[in-house]
C-alpha cells in the first residue's frame, strides 16, 4: 500500500489538481483537442515529478515552482484574449498575447520561466548525488552550472519535441512555426542562464553561509 502524502504536500496536490480539473473540463467544453494532448502530457510529467521527488526529495519551493509553470501552461492556451488586445496568429489566447507588440509574447517568457525553473531542479539532483573528496556537497562552479543549463536547455529541446508531434497528429494547433520555435529556443537559453547565473549569486551572497 503506497504511503499517504506528507501533510506539506496536500496544498501543492489540491493545487494541482484544481488547475488540470478546470483545464479538462474547459478543454472538453471548447473542443480543443490541442490541450486534451497536452493534459496527458501534464499527467505524464506529474507522474515523473513525483519519482524524482522521492529519490531527490525535492524542495517545496521546487515543486511550487513548477506547479506554477503547469498552471501557466494551461492558462497560456486555454485562456481566451479580450476583444482588441494585441496577438500574434489565428487564436486569440493568452499563449499568443503580445507582452510586448511585436517584441515579447506570454509564451516566450514562460518559456524562460519554465526552463529557469528546470535548470534549478538539475542542480538541485546535482547538488544531492554528487559530494567534493572531503564529503562535503560540490559547489556551483561555473562547470557544473554550465553542465545544469545545457541539460535544461535539452529538456526545452524535448519540449520542442513534443509539440512537433502535436503539430503531426492535431490539426489547427497554435504552437507555430520555424520562427517560434526558434524564439522558443532562445527564450529557453534565456532562462537556464538566468537560472544559472542565480544560483552561482546566491551560493556566494551572505545569506547562504555555505
Amino acid at each position: 500500500m503506497n504511503a499517504p502524502a506528507h501533510p506539506a504536500l496536500l496544498p501543492l496536490l489540491a493545487f494541482n489538481g484544481t488547475y488540470l480539473a478546470a483545464a479538462t473540463v474547459f478543454s472538453q467544453i471548447t473542443g480543443n483537442k490541442e490541450f486534451n494532448f497536452y493534459i496527458v502530457v501534464m499527467l505524464i510529467l506529474i507522474a515523473i515529478m513525483t519519482v524524482v521527488h522521492r529519490r531527490a526529495h525535492l524542495t517545496s519551493s521546487l515543486l511550487w515552482a513548477f506547479s506554477l509553470w503547469g498552471l501557466l501552461h494551461m492558462a497560456g492556451g486555454l485562456c481566451p484574449l479580450p476583444s482588441g488586445w494585441p496577438y500574434q496568429g489565428d487564436q486569440a489566447v493568452l499563449y499568443s498575447l503580445w507582452l510586448i507588440p511585436q517584441k515579447l509574447k506570454y509564451d516566450q517568457v514562460v518559456h524562460a520561466y519554465g526552463f529557469a525553473v528546470t535548470t534549478w531542479l538539475c542542480w538541485h539532483v546535482l547538488r544531492n548525488s554528487l559530494r567534493q573528496p572531503d564529503g562535503t556537497p560540490v559547489r556551483p562552479t561555473l562547470g557544473l552550472l554550465t553542465l545544469c543549463a545545457a541539460m535544461g536547455m535539452g529538456f526545452g529541446a524535448l519540449n520542442e519535441v513534443v509539440e512537433f508531434i502535436a503539430v503531426l497528429t492535431i490539426p489547427n494547433t497554435n504552437v507555430g512555426g520555424y520562427e517560434n520555435t526558434g524564439w522558443d529556443l532562445v527564450s529557453n537559453l534565456v532562462g537556464s542562464t538566468l537560472s544559472a547565473l542565480i544560483i552561482r549569486w546566491h551560493y556566494h551572497s551572505p545569506a547562504d553561509p555555505s
